[in-house]
C-alpha cells in the first residue's frame, strides 16, 4: 500500500468491485491454478499431485466423497495449510500464501463449513473484525453498517448489521461468513459444503446470490458431495479421489451416474427400491419429552412421537435444532427433564444404556468415532461390544463367597467365528478381524457398527446421520441395509440432515425446530412445505 493511503476495512471505494460493477478479469480468464499440489499428513496423502484452475465469472465444484481431499486442497489456497509439493498462481503469477491474510490480499475469501464467527458480537463487528479502521483508535460502526447494508441489499443475503451473531439461525450466520468476504473485496470464494446447514428455502437463496456473484465476474469455487446441488449450480467439476483428480468435466458432459461413478470408481444405484412394509403394533413411544443442551439451555421441548414395528420414522431439521439431545435421551445418553420414553410398553426413561440396549434399542451414532467404536481395539473387539460379557462370547460364574458380584473369561473362538461372519455379511473391507478400528474408511466403519447393532436384533434402531460422510456407493449399501431390517420388522428411527435421505426412507417424516416437532407429514409432502415447516414457519 503508498505510504499515506488510508485503508478503509477491506473496502477502497477507488479499486471496489462494489462501486465499479466489473472485475478486472474478462468472463473465462483463469484466475486461480494449482499445479502439481501435494500435501501429505502422517500416513496420509491428502493430495496427491493435484492440477486444478478456475475461472472468472464461474461456478467451479470441488466433487469428492468425505476424504478425499477436497477441504485439504482449498485450505492450502487460502493459506491454512503448505503444500508439502506443487505452485500455485492467482491472475497469472506464482505467488506464495502463507496465511489466510496473504490469501484475503489476493482477493481470495473462505466460508468454512463450521462458521468462524464470535458469538457474542454483532454482525458488524464480526465483518470488520482485525480490519484497520479509518477512525482509528476508535471503530467506524456507522459507516461499516452502511456498507453491509449496500452489499446486503445488492446480493440479497438479508441481514441486520446491529443483531448478535447467536441471536442468528444458522443460514443467516452464513450470509454473515459471505458478507465478511464481500466487504474485504474477495473475488474469488471457496465456500466449503455450504448447504450442510441450510434449509430448501435458503439452498436456492444462496444459489441466487451465487449466480449474482458469477454474473460480475467473481469465482466460485463450490466444495460438496452431493451430486443433484453439483448438476443444479456448477459450470464445470472437478472430481478428486483418494486425493487425485478424477477428471474435470464441464456442465454439459456431467451425468449423476458418471459423475458417481467418478467418485467411486463404479456404477452406483441411486434410488433404493422402498417396499410396502405391512405396520404392526407400537414399539416406540416418545410422550412430551423434555431435556437440556450441555449448555444447560432447554433443547427438547415436548416432543411426542411414536413408531410401529416395520415403519421408519424419518426426522428432518437443520443441525442444532434438539435431533442429538432426542437421540441421546431415547438411549440413555442424556437424562430427560420431563415426559417418557416406552419401549415395548416397557418405560425406560433415565435408565442406563446398558438397560435400554438390553429393552431392545440399537444405535447407531451421528460421532462414529468418538461414540461409535474404539478406534483402537480391533474389529472383532469392536464388534462384540455390549455383548462382550455374555454367551456364547463369555463363560461366568458368581463368587459370591469371594465378594466378586461375578467373574467371566472371552470364548475367542466364538468372538473370532462371530466377526468373521459380521465382516463376511456386510462386506467390511479389512486385512483381518484383529486390525485396529482406526485404519478402516469411514464407509468401513460404519458398517462395522450396523453390523454390530443389527446382529443384537433390536426392536428399535435409532439411526442418527447414517450415511453422513460416506461416498455414494457406501450410502448406498447403509441404505439398503436398513430399509431391509424395516421389512423385518425393525422400528427405525433415522434422524438425518440429507433432507433426500430422509424423503427418500421413511414412511413418515417429523420435522424439528427449536426441539419441538413442528409436524409429522408423509414423505410426498412438497418440498417446500417441509422447508417452511425446517424454519419454524407452520401454514395454517
Amino acid at each position: 500500500m503508498a505510504k499515506g493511503k488510508k485503508k478503509t476495512g477491506g473496502f477502497d471505494k477507488k479499486k471496489s468491485p462494489e462501486k465499479k460493477g466489473i472485475r478486472p478479469e474478462k468472463k473465462g480468464e483463469v484466475v486461480v491454478e494449482m499445479r502439481g499440489i501435494v500435501k501429505k499428513f502422517p500416513g496420509v496423502i491428502a493430495n496427491n499431485h493435484v492440477n486444478f484452475e478456475v475461472r472468472a465469472g464461474e461456478i467451479h465444484a470441488l466433487l469428492g466423497e468425505n476424504g478425499a481431499g477436497k477441504t485439504t486442497l482449498m485450505n492450502v489456497l487460502y493459506g491454512l495449510y503448505q503444500p508439502d509439493e506443487g505452485e500455485i498462481y492467482v491472475r497469472g503469477k506464482k505467488v506464495n500464501i502463507k496465511s489466510p491474510k496473504d490469501a484475503i490480499e489476493l482477493g481470495i475469501g473462505m466460508v468454512h463449513q463450521h462458521f468462524m464467527l464470535v458469538p457474542p458480537m454483532s454482525v458488524t463487528e464480526n465483518i470488520i473484525l482485525g480490519l484497520k479502521s479509518p477512525k482509528e483508535p476508535f471503530l467506524d460502526l456507522e459507516n461499516a453498517e452502511k456498507k453491509i447494508l449496500e452489499l446486503s441489499q445488492r446480493y440479497g443475503l438479508k441481514v441486520d448489521p446491529k443483531a448478535k451473531i447467536w441471536q442468528l439461525s444458522v443460514g443467516e450466520q452464513q450470509r454473515v461468513e459471505i458478507l465478511k468476504a464481500l466487504y474485504r473485496g474477495a473475488e474469488i470464494f471457496i465456500l466449503d459444503e455450504p448447504t450442510a446447514v441450510l434449509t430448501p428455502q435458503e439452498v436456492d437463496q444462496l444459489f441466487e446470490t451465487v449466480k449474482k456473484m458469477t454474473k460480475e465476474g467473481r469465482s466460485i469455487i463450490f466444495i460438496t458431495h452431493k451430486l443433484r446441488e453439483v448438476l443444479a449450480v456448477s459450470d464445470r467439476i472437478t472430481v478428486l479421489r483418494q486425493g487425485k483428480v478424477m477428471g474435470t468435466l464441464s456442465i454439459k458432459e456431467a451425468t449423476r451416474e458418471k459423475l458417481a461413478e467418478m467418485m467411486v470408481g463404479r456404477e452406483v444405484v441411486f434410488e433404493v427400491e422402498k417396499v410396502k412394509t405391512k405396520l404392526g403394533k407400537e414399539v416406540l413411544q416418545v410422550k412430551d419429552l423434555h431435556a437440556l443442551s450441555d449448555k444447560g439451555i432447554p433443547a427438547l421441548k415436548g416432543v411426542s412421537f411414536s413408531i410401529r414395528e416395520g415403519e421408519i420414522l424419518g426426522v428432518a431439521g437443520v443441525s442444532g435444532n434438539g435431533q442429538r439431545e432426542l437421540s441421546e435421551v431415547i438411549t440413555g445418553l442424556r437424562k430427560a427433564t420431563k415426559g417418557q420414553v416406552i419401549v415395548m410398553g416397557k418405560d425406560v426413561t433415565n435408565r442406563s444404556p446398558a438397560e435400554i440396549i438390553e429393552a431392545g434399542v440399537g444405535h447407531i451414532p451421528e460421532d462414529r468415532l468418538g461414540m461409535g467404536l474404539i478406534m483402537d481395539f480391533s474389529l472383532k473387539e469392536n464388534v462384540i461390544l455390549e455383548m462382550h460379557s455374555k454367551p456364547p462370547f463369555a463363560n461366568g460364574w458368581f463368587l459370591d463367597k469371594l465378594g466378586i458380584k461375578s467373574c467371566w473369561f472371552l470364548n475367542a473362538p466364538e468372538i473370532d467365528k462371530f466377526a468373521d461372519k459380521l465382516i463376511s455379511e456386510f462386506n467390511i473391507v479389512a486385512p483381518s478381524r484383529e486390525v485396529p478400528a482406526k485404519n478402516l474408511s469411514g464407509g468401513n466403519l460404519q458398517k462395522l457398527i450396523l453390523a454390530r447393532e443389527i446382529s443384537r436384533r433390536p426392536k428399535v434402531l435409532i439411526a442418527c446421520q447414517p450415511t453422513r460422510g460416506l461416498d455414494v456407493g457406501a450410502t448406498e449399501y447403509i441404505r439398503k441395509k436398513l430399509l431391509e431390517e424395516a421389512q423385518k420388522g425393525v422400528a427405525i428411527l433415522l434422524i438425518s440432515e440429507d433432507l433426500d435421505e430422509v424423503l427418500m426412507m421413511s414412511d413418515r417424516i417429523a420435522v424439528m425446530y427449536e426441539g419441538q416437532i413442528m409436524d409429522i407429514v408423509p414423505p410426498d409432502t412438497d418440498i417446500r412445505k417441509i422447508g417452511l415447516l425446517m424454519a419454524g414457519v407452520k401454514e395454517h
